[in-house]
């Protein structure tokens, strides 16, 4: 390429990203220099209550798990500089798969270097151009990609709606198709919606066709035990596909999992290139996990202080005059429309000790800008309230809440 051409493209890069900025929907990047918590330190010295993490049970910067990792180092080594099927399979991979399938009700599980690969690599060994796939239209982005990357036919529903899942469900039929796979989010992230998998998996029976959920940010956090989405809607055994993260409540270090039918799996094994051609998941983490299985096998403590704060911080934050997304889930979306506004708002909650992230378009849709809350088993109720009179405070300085 000659300079005037590199010097084009790189122009043009730099145009784009001056738009980003101008139009607020530049994404910075906060920095770190303490370990993830309740409570963190930025990289300015700045300690604040942290309330955008995905971790949920509190478990990313929690002693034990770290020296569990610690003792999966000694054990087994720092990393494997292989794939899994030349030398990068370890004792402790087959068991942390074989705890993975317990805990969430299959036959069996595949380990994944993250939750992205693992739905990236999920359709294509599955299904082809005879096939259909059936799809939320807000699924995350690794299933969209994952179902670009397959022949498979594919149908759109709208969000959450059974109706249109149904009419889809009845076009994929009446085109023909060999299988057809639902697939969903378990619960979906920028807005903590459930997914109603008792009724997809009724669709599914009535119209003959397989389940498939991505329960990312239910894994360790929804069901009487944790146990995911799944679990939560009475439904383990009638869905057939079960994708999820090490990197969110189980840890929050990195990798992903599939679980299903051990046919499911051991053609995955042979035929799904993100674990063909990607390196081993690091021993400490296989290890860190193995821990973090047993932890919530043992009790429900964690699962149960989460929802006690999810309740308190929900029903606190209405009290004040916020409006969130309705639900459940620890994911409490705090509804601020404007791109600007919503970057002001989590810039005004930094300086008064509180960390948010401000999401709007294209993450959300353009008018929905919000700050996505999270909560966490580690918060206490005291930094929660400390938390709820700053977002108060934020909000009567930007006029975003009512006078009283």
């Amino acid at each position: 390429m000659s300079e005037t051409a590199k010097s084009a493209f790189i122009n043009g890069l730099h145009e784009s990203l001056e738009q980003l900025r101008s139009q607020g929907l530049y994404k910075a990047e906060r920095v770190l220099a303490s370990r993830q918590g309740a409570e963190v330190v930025c990289d300015d010295g700045r300690r604040l209550i942290n309330l955008c993490a995905n971790n949920y049970l509190g478990l990313s910067g929690d002693p034990e798990i770290a020296r569990s990792a610690s003792a999966a180092i000694e054990q087994y080594g720092y990393g494997l500089s292989s794939v899994r099927f030349i030398c990068g399979t370890q004792s402790v991979h087959k068991r942390l798969e074989r705890a993975l399938a317990r805990f969430l009700g299959a036959e069996d599980a595949i380990l994944y270097a993250a939750a992205f690969d693992a739905n990236g690599g999920l359709f294509e060994p599955l299904f082809d151009e005879r096939d259909a796939i059936v799809s939320d239209e807000l699924n995350h982005a690794s299933i969209i990609d994952g179902v670009r990357l397959c022949k498979a036919k594919r149908h759109r529903y709208r969000h959450d709606d059974m109706a249109d899942l149904e009419a889809q469900l009845q076009a994929a039929a009446a085109a023909g198709a060999r299988h057809k796979l639902i697939a969903t989010d378990g619960v979906f992230s920028m807005d903590g919606t459930i997914a109603r998998l008792d009724r997809i998996c009724d669709l599914a029976e009535r119209h003959g066709a397989l389940v498939m959920v991505d329960d990312s940010h239910a894994t360790g956090v929804m069901g009487a035990t944790g146990r995911g989405t799944h679990e939560h809607h009475h439904v383990m055994s009638r869905v057939d596909i079960v994708t999820g993260t090490l990197g969110k409540a189980l840890g929050g270090a990195m990798g992903g999992f599939t679980a299903a039918r051990s046919e499911v799996i051991d053609t995955l094994r042979q035929k799904s290139r993100p674990y063909l051609f990607s390196n081993t998941l690091a021993p400490m983490i296989a290890g860190a996990s193995l821990s973090v299985l047993e932890l919530l096998s043992r009790s429900t403590e964690l699962r149960d202080r989460l929802h006690a704060n999810t309740a308190h911080f929900r029903s606190a934050i209405e009290r004040i005059g916020f409006t969130i997304k309705p639900g459940s889930h620890p994911i409490v979306p705090v509804m601020l429309f404007d791109a600007l506004v919503a970057q002001q708002f989590a810039a005004r909650l930094y300086q008064l000790g509180v960390l948010v992230s401000a999401f709007f378009h294209p993450v959300v849709p353009m008018g929905q800008a919000r700050v996505r809350v999270q909560l966490s088993a580690a918060h206490s109720r005291a930094q929660l309230d400390l938390a709820l009179a700053a977002f108060e405070q934020a909000g009567r300085e930007l006029g975003l809440l009512a006078e009283r």
